[in-house]
């Protein structure tokens, strides 16, 4: 891995926070952050700026609708966009980070020029509808059904922490079309329009105040067989393409955001008094390397994805084990960023309306979103080490 900047590389950071200090300031006033339908919109607006001057799906293959990027033009505009203070995806961020990639990677010609182009411009919101009430972290223990009736499938069961169903266009659903089949098979992955009969969505609120989640029922929802990626009862190998996205690339601009707080962090102490405090430099100081070595992490993760892509695009650029390595450890990492912050801050970051207590709310459920860190160390130690598997 180079992780030195040529002069074509320079330029594009160059033309990107050149693009950014133009359109940043004209930018309207973000909505309130529980406020999804008037966030949907301010973020479909945002991607659609994206896409009109080249930057959505930067890192995507060509074929997908990107622009083929090199991974470090990729880091390049994870870096600017976060240190200009431009909008993050938002309510995109399953279209863009997971579902979207997916179906780059293993979805028919019909399904990508059908799916991709609204995802990349904006018009279409995504949600997941993976985890269930019965199933915890056990994903293969999923229990909604798929029954085939002519050309679809007819959808019953349960969904739980549907990320931002209420606002979502398409749904990208795990079923079970084989109930006899063993655990890991006869589930199958598709594309469901949440417009359909028989969905039904309500909102989760989550002890950060906000309702980016919901709980979904599916009765008898007919589902077109043309929507399934993959083939029937392939669903899990296709979902560990998803999960290797969520776990792998989606959570890298994070990290440029955590580490630019740390650095805010810092500048509190200094200004409170807190820095002649030794035992909290240290502390920071050790965090700082964290993040450091974290955004290597990325760098390498991201640089293999691209590495096995097939040449002239057709999918591929799956992200490999190592996203499991960097998802355990970045969630522990962000949560000890926020104990950090409450010792700098002092009674101060119990205010209610202090960013950092939001922060900090939204950090416990780093150690279950994209699978629990308990299934991150079972990954690393049979697929990693070569561990056996547990009993």
């Amino acid at each position: 891995m180079d992780l030195t900047f040529t002069e074509e590389e320079d330029a594009f950071r160059a033309r990107l926070r050149r693009w950014l200090g133009e359109v940043l300031p004209a930018l309207p006033a973000k909505p309130a952050a529980d406020d999804w339908p008037g966030r949907r919109v301010y973020d479909a607006a945002w991607q659609r700026m994206l896409y009109d001057a080249g930057y959505a799906g930067l890192h995507w293959p060509e074929d997908a609708g990107g622009r083929g990027a090199t991974p470090t033009q990729h880091l390049i505009f994870l870096e600017e966009t976060e240190r200009a203070g431009a909008p993050y995806v938002g309510a995109n961020f399953v279209g863009l980070l997971h579902a979207g990639p997916t179906v780059a990677a293993e979805g028919s010609a019909e399904q990508r020029a059908r799916w991709l182009p609204p995802i990349l411009r904006g018009d279409e919101i995504w949600c997941q509808g993976f985890s269930e009430p019965d199933a915890g972290s056990d994903l293969a223990a999923l229990r909604t059904t798929a029954v085939r009736h002519g050309d679809h499938y007819v959808v019953s069961g349960t969904k739980l922490w549907t990320s931002h169903a209420e606002v979502a266009d398409w749904c990208e659903l795990l079923v079970r079309t084989d109930p006899d089949a063993p655990r890991h098979r006869g589930i199958s992955w598709l594309a469901m329009p949440m417009d359909a009969p028989g969905v039904t969505v309500r909102p989760l609120r989550t002890l950060a105040g906000s309702a980016e989640f919901a709980e979904m029922f599916l009765d008898e929802v007919r589902v077109p067989i043309s929507h399934r990626v993959g083939a029937e009862n392939d669903g899990w190998r296709v979902t560990m393409v998803t999960l290797s996205f969520e776990r792998g690339t989606a959570f890298v601009g994070e990290v440029v955001a955590c580490r630019r707080m740390l650095g805010a962090l810092a500048r509190a102490a200094r200004d409170n008094g807190r820095w002649d405090d030794a035992v909290l430099r240290r502390r920071l100081g050790r965090l700082h390397a964290e993040f450091a070595a974290l955004w290597r992490l990325t760098q390498w993760n991201v640089s293999e994805a691209a590495a096995a892509r097939p040449p002239g695009g057709g999918g591929g650029g799956v992200p490999g084990t190592g996203g499991s390595v960097f998802k355990l450890r970045y969630s522990h990492a962000r949560q000890e960023l926020y104990d950090a912050a409450a010792e700098v801050l002092g009674a101060g970051a119990l205010d209610a309306d202090h960013e950092w207590v939001a922060g900090r709310l939204s950090s416990l459920s780093y150690t279950i979103a994209a699978g629990t860190s308990q299934i991150q160390r079972n990954i690393v130690a049979e697929r990693i080490l070569g561990l056996p598997k547990g009993r």
